[in-house]
């Protein structure tokens, strides 16, 4: 029986246009309809080299349901290397061209010998969300462009979070964790944001290590580069919000790079040392604080539900309620994030729910005593709800409606401490 959804809390897989378009100068090239592109452009989202707005789509009609659109696709292909000056194009295909079989891949493999490398990835929209898709081009990468590097460069070291623009933060926290990593004596290498691009690709064979920050989101593309380019790689499933976590996670990382322990324990010590000294000045304002009930909810992808979660219990000490992850999370990763959940401070376990249904939320959430003014961390479509229930709103995850964040992060000691101001400054406004 088919189920309507109510509000969604992703997009279609075609949607990894954003994944591309956060490296810099990377083109991607649509083999879709023209609602499917006019839908799927993001004003806020863009390497900066080219409008978001702005990028190549053969946009296919019922003549091409009917006698194909390779021909349609070599075209919008030629003209858009002769037209945009990019250092990476990739095609992304949406549901109509691989209905009725398009072979993409014959007609991008016609451009092997460009001046610019031309790829495709498989994004029709009945394949997945946008999660997957953002999969579907990091496989893109591994398996038409990347080779095995017979030399490694010492402390190099490839980062993998989530997925740009779909993850509000994404930028300010890669290049957070980027920081972090250097203090600990390793050189990371990512391949999206200012100043990383192409060059920054053809580096990932190099590494001698993967380090991916994400609940499930790519790591079948891990596994993939250990298998193709000989790279191993370490899981961090919990962003690192605050202390807790992020001294756990520059651990991990740096015991798999063979970073020198000493001086990892020194960084620790200089970045905790700072952080309890916020969070002990203002205390008493956490502790006693009676406009905030200690139960809160988060409702997000598995990426913030459970950083959020562990963040909010583990360094702040408040209650969980039911969590909601909303991705979409293959069945195959769920018992894992589950058991993550269960892995907090003081014997506390958080009850998680995978649940894409915003109907189905609000009401569960309706239907929980907070016991008092409830925190609710979520996408824009929670705000009425919070509003409902005297709740305090924070928007932290797709869709965002209410605020602009250019670098902002949440990720790190110095993220806890802003998610702190960000969680407080809220409920401080009831005395207003």
């Amino acid at each position: 029986m088919a189920k309507l959804l109510d509000k969604q809390h992703y997009k279609c897989a075609m949607g990894a246009m954003q994944t591309v378009q956060a490296i810099e100068r990377a083109l991607p090239i649509l083999h879709a309809g023209p609602g499917c592109a006019q839908k799927l452009a993001d004003s806020a989202g863009s390497s900066g080299d080219y409008s978001p707005n702005i990028f190549p789509c053969t946009s296919i009609n019922e003549k091409d349901v009917l006698f194909g659109g390779t021909a349609k696709l070599r075209t919008t292909i030629e003209n858009a290397l002769k037209v945009v000056d990019a250092d990476l194009y990739v095609v992304l295909t949406g549901c109509i061209p691989e209905i009725v079989g398009d072979d993409v891949g014959e007609v991008v493999s016609q451009f092997a010998d460009a001046d610019k490398p031309v790829l495709y990835a498989s994004t029709a929209g009945f394949r997945g969300n946008n999660y997957r898709g953002h999969e579907q081009v990091i496989d893109a990468l591994i398996e038409q462009y990347l080779k095995r590097s017979d030399s490694r460069q010492k402390g190099l070291v490839n980062l993998w979070a989530d997925v740009p623009y779909q993850d509000l933060f994404w930028l300010g926290n890669i290049r957070e964790l980027e920081r972090l990593l250097r203090e600990i004596g390793l050189t990371p290498n990512t391949i999206f944001g200012y100043g990383h691009g192409v060059a920054d690709i053809d580096r990932i064979p190099q590494a001698e290590l993967n380090i991916l920050v994400s609940p499930w989101v790519s790591v079948t593309n891990m596994k993939k580069m250990e298998h193709k380019l000989g790279i191993p790689w370490i899981h961090c499933p919990t962003l690192p919000i605050g202390a807790n976590e992020t001294s756990r996670f520059l651990r991990k990382a740096g015991e798999a790079a063979g970073a020198d322990p000493a001086r990892v324990e020194q960084v620790i010590a200089e970045n905790e040392g700072y952080y309890y000294y916020l969070i002990e000045r203002y205390a008493d304002m956490f502790l006693e604080t009676r406009v905030m009930a200690k139960q809160f909810s988060v409702v997000a992808d598995a990426q913030y539900a459970l950083g959020i979660t562990k963040f909010l219990v583990n360094d702040l000490g408040l209650i969980p309620a039911a969590q909601f992850v909303t991705d979409d999370t293959p069945k195959m990763y769920r018992e894992t994030i589950r058991r993550e959940f269960e892995d907090l401070n003081y014997g506390i376990r958080a009850e998680v729910q995978f649940e894409t249904d915003s109907y189905l939320i609000h009401q569960k959430i309706r239907e929980h005593d907070y016991g008092g003014y409830p925190l609710i961390l979520g996408s824009y479509y929670e705000k009425e709800l919070a509003a409902e229930l005297s709740g305090h709103f924070l928007n932290i995850s797709w869709p965002v409606q209410d605020k602009v964040v250019l670098d902002d992060f949440y990720a790190g000691y110095t993220g806890g401490i802003r998610l702190i101001e960000d969680i407080y400054s809220i409920a401080m406004q009831r005395f207003n």
